[in-house]
């Protein structure tokens, strides 16, 4: 109890003491507060930019191990040349991965034509991305129905001539708030029923495809509007997409599994290279943090050398307390105030003026987030809140704890002659 209430006490101290230098406090804690701003401001831009550009690529899916003839990612030495050669992911290597895949919690093949053009009386819309998709193309991809229903197995299974429609194609052909559930459209002359309405999503902070300007049929229905075999010169190429269990173990050897069965239905030798790409949306990710980390060490080296200034100063202020209260802490000392005491006084009040820098520098990095971004959304992330604070800290008790272990040292006699 005794401990408990010296430490009390000390915060008592460091108030008080701060409180009575107000101008002197507010410029010490300055280089702190800028220091924090530049630092925590850089990570939440970086932190929040990395997330949109993750989260414009939910199309893709999350999970998901894409087998088809290109790969994701590129680079210099992209030899295109030998993808171009190879064949393109066909139905029936979709099915014998469905019957001969044990670890895979959905599978799906589908097929994808842009600049598409959809059609109902008078109205139409173009340039919307028309998909085909065989059973399980709604748990491969999101595919939230806001009204009506999904494809059934006998649908998808026939082919019969039904459509999703995106929210955008939707408004497009139904523009005076008919229900579009039932009613008829046209897709290269063909009639579809419309059986669902797929939710709003809105834009992706980099524009990519969404489901609000999208129409999705079943495969079948696809292939009979376009060709999707695996020539060579066949650009509208299939891919088949198999989700896994959320664990990275669990989608490593799914990965192995698909990789092991593709080579053996095309007929690869052990030496021959893969003529196929796995793909996994979690490798574009792993570039964008690549790319992100750089940044945010550079915020990191900015923001240090204005948190090292601000950690001298308050050092500095904090020298000045001492030579300034030298008589206070003889006449504490002599009324039998501890070494720890002295200390504790002072390295708390070394530890709030860089808290309070800390505060200031997170405000502004708060009202940083209220500024217009136009489609990027800035959050300040509980980490991030942490993180300030616990910089804030650590620089506050390096600058205050020499200057306070010269105060615990002081001799009392010398201290109340000084």
């Amino acid at each position: 109890m005794l401990t408990l209430r010296l430490i009390f006490e000390s915060f008592g101290f460091a108030w008080r003491a701060l409180k009575s230098n107000i101008l002197r406090t507010i410029l010490s804690l300055l280089g702190v507060t800028i220091g924090i701003f530049a630092i925590i401001a850089v990570l939440t831009l970086v932190d929040s930019l990395e997330k949109n550009i993750k989260d414009s690529f939910d199309f893709l899916g999350t999970g998901v191990i894409y087998t088809e003839k290109w790969p994701f990612i590129g680079g210099p030495d992209f030899p295109w040349w030998e993808y171009w050669r190879r064949p393109n992911a066909s139905y029936n290597e979709y099915k014998f991965l469905e019957e001969n895949l044990k670890t895979q919690a959905a599978i799906a093949i589908f097929a994808i034509k842009g600049n598409s053009t959809v059609k109902r009386g008078s109205s139409s819309i173009s340039q919307i991305s028309l998909r085909g998709g065989s059973l399980g193309y709604d748990k491969i991809m999101t595919v939230n129905i806001d009204d009506g229903r999904y494809f059934t197995v006998d649908e998808v299974e026939a082919g019969r001539n039904v459509a999703v429609l995106g929210y955008e194609v939707m408004q497009a052909l139904f523009p005076n708030g008919e229900n579009p559930i039932g009613q008829d459209i046209k897709i290269k002359n063909l009639k579809f029923k419309v059986m669902g309405v797929i939710k709003k999503e809105g834009q992706s902070f980099l524009g990519t495809p969404s489901n609000d300007y999208g129409c999705i049929i079943p495969y079948h229905s696809y292939r009979r509007l376009y060709q999707t075999g695996s020539g060579l010169w066949n650009e509208n190429t299939s891919r088949i997409g198999v989700k896994g269990f959320d664990s990275d173990i669990g989608l490593v050897e799914l990965e192995n599994e698909i990789r092991g069965l593709m080579r053996g239905k095309r007929g690869l030798k052990p030496n021959d290279k893969d003529n196929f790409a796995l793909n996994r949306p979690e490798a574009i990710a792993n570039v964008v943090s690549g790319l992100f980390d750089v940044v945010g060490i550079a915020g990191w080296i900015i923001g240090g050398f204005s948190i090292l200034v601000g950690g001298f100063g308050i050092a500095n202020i904090m020298f000045v307390s001492v030579k300034e209260r030298t008589s206070v802490i003889g006449l504490q000392k002599s009324l039998g105030a501890k070494n720890y005491f002295i200390l504790f006084q002072f390295l708390f009040e070394a530890v709030f003026l860089s808290l309070i820098g800390g505060l200031a520098g997170l405000i502004l990095v708060w009202f940083l987030t209220m500024a217009p971004f136009g489609d990027l959304q800035v959050i300040l992330t509980l980490k991030n809140i942490v993180l300030g604070l616990g910089v804030s800290s650590i620089i506050g008790l390096v600058s205050g704890i020499i200057p306070a272990a010269m105060a615990a040292r002081l001799d009392p006699v010398a201290a109340i002659r000084a």
